[in-house]
């Protein structure tokens, strides 16, 4: 809404502000992944159930949960960059939002 439609522009600037937090919060709202820890001699051993090549290990349970975060993270990352790359190709691409409940 422009400032000068019967609101401040400090009113606008909020409106603004919180359409683009609700924006950030639905782009980037939390999933939720099932994380296995085993303990192997010295060291903890982690993954992620649901995908596969996400593991890690560390010398404590702390450092082996913030590495599997990470390998999560960067695991999700790489597909969307391969994803990306593919679909410049060209050719027909339908792209969609997929939710199942288990």
């Amino acid at each position: 809404m422009p400032a000068g439609a019967g609101c401040s522009l400090s009113g606008c600037l909020i409106i603004e502000f919180d359409t683009i937090f609700v924006y950030n919060i639905i782009k980037y709202m939390a999933r939720q992944f099932t994380a296995i820890y085993k303990k192997s001699r010295k060291w903890y051993l982690g993954w992620v159930e649901e995908i596969p090549g996400v593991n890690t290990q560390g010398k404590t349970l702390k450092e082996v949960k913030e590495n599997l975060k990470e390998a999560l993270l960067l695991i999700l990352e790489t597909n969307r960059i391969l994803n990306k790359k593919e679909i410049s190709r060209g050719g027909k691409i339908i792209r969609e939002p997929l939710s199942v409940f288990i």
